[in-house]
């Protein structure tokens, strides 16, 4: 008999009652180190008193009105975005999925209303992932995301990851934009080197076609900076957020340059949820926080200091692990042993993991955590790979 909840996620045995800081209480009141954050959503960890304010001063005020009418908290975030990033302008979502799809319809009717209508492909790479809507999956390709959904949206040309020469010559007469993560993150923590962005901006605009960025699990501070791009020193057109954007409530935004975003005029896209009061209020918050240079500081300074003590784990535990990856507080631990293995380890030994492809457990902490919160991962982190090593 199917239960009520749709089954189609594997859960673990754990039901959390309560999240402080980077810290998640079970009902039975065990207390687990959240190294997962909700899948890099939880960007200042649980229940942050700024951000408890600001959502529950809005929901004492007004919850929702719709697009029709002008939000105030909507156009303070979006100017907020604007002075902090590459962009002109901004549409309000509330998913990284979403956002996925309006930058592919922008970048779309940006040519043909710039009178390129064949202009609709656009390359994507292996490993990928920008959500599970239509356009989500077509776009990342992998059979273990679309087996069973076709027919798939067309106008997608995957490539593999890192092949310069197949890039080069993938680019046509139909080519639209080319759509990337500057860090993979289901496909397993694969930070794209920063020349190689550099060298897709110089493509794009040697062709005439757009660059998309999914900064979805990679934005919002989580490499150090508040988008991970801004370490390589270029530009996108267009740019898709969310999971940090809200700090947990659901929040997402396509970023564009006035150039890109040309063709989306009035009536061409709208959400009824998109840009409610709630969320940008929280959204607000979330950005007052992340953006200053000072907490910006501070995650690389911890960065730095848990990646050093997460080598030192792959040197104790050489049968468990093999490499460190990532950047920031975007890391990955590459292992040797199965990775549900050591993400199962973790439940026992009361930390969270999330596991990706490539075999590898994702380490998405909450960018404030503390240096007590690293050095109790790594004890939790030792215990899990000593299990599973016996």
């Amino acid at each position: 008999m199917i239960p009520s909840v749709l089954p189609t996620y594997n859960r673990a045995p754990l039901n959390f009652v309560k999240g402080e800081g980077s810290w998640l209480i079970e009902a039975d009141g065990r207390r687990f180190l959240d190294l997962g954050a909700g899948i890099a959503v939880n960007a200042l960890g649980h229940a942050h008193p700024k951000l408890v304010e600001a959502l529950t001063t809005q929901a004492q005020n007004l919850w929702h009105v719709s697009n029709l009418y002008h939000i105030p908290q909507q156009q303070a975030l979006a100017d907020k975005l604007v002075d902090n990033s590459f962009a002109d302008t901004v549409f309000f979502t509330n998913s990284g999925t979403e956002s996925c799809e309006l930058a592919v319809k922008m970048a779309r009717k940006y040519h043909f209303e710039k009178g390129n209508p064949d202009k609709v492909e656009i390359l994507t790479f292996a490993g990928s992932f920008h959500g599970r809507s239509s356009a989500g999956i077509a776009a990342a390709g992998s059979e273990k995301m679309t087996k069973g959904f076709g027919p798939l949206l067309p106008g997608f040309k995957h490539l593999p990851w890192g092949d310069h020469e197949a890039l080069t010559a993938a680019i046509d007469d139909t080519t639209a934009a080319i759509l990337i993560e500057p860090v993979q993150g289901e496909g397993g923590i694969r930070p794209l080197p920063d020349q190689c962005l550099k060298g897709l901006r110089d493509l794009c605009d040697e062709h005439g076609i757009l660059l998309i960025l999914d900064e979805v699990q990679c934005g919002v501070g989580r490499t150090g900076k508040l988008f991970a791009h801004e370490w390589a020193g270029v530009t996108p057109d267009i740019m898709m957020v969310a999971k940090g954007i809200g700090g947990g409530f659901p929040l997402g935004a396509v970023l564009a340059t006035e150039e890109a975003a040309f063709g989306m005029t009035a009536g061409t896209h709208g959400s009824t949820y998109g840009g409610n009061p709630l969320g940008c209020a929280v959204g607000c918050a979330v950005i007052d926080a992340v953006a200053d240079e000072s907490f910006l500081s501070e995650v690389n300074r911890k960065a730095g200091l848990l990646r050093q003590k997460l080598e030192g784990l792959v040197a104790s535990h050489p049968d468990v692990f093999e490499e460190v990856r990532g950047t920031g507080l975007m890391l990955g631990l590459k292992c040797k042993a199965a990775n549900i293995d050591v993400v199962n380890a973790g439940y026992d030994a009361e930390v969270i993991t999330v596991p990706a492809a490539d075999n590898v457990i994702r380490l998405l902490p909450a960018l404030n955590l503390t240096e007590a919160d690293i050095e109790a991962a790594l004890e939790r982190l030792s215990a899990a790979a000593t299990s599973v090593a016996a």
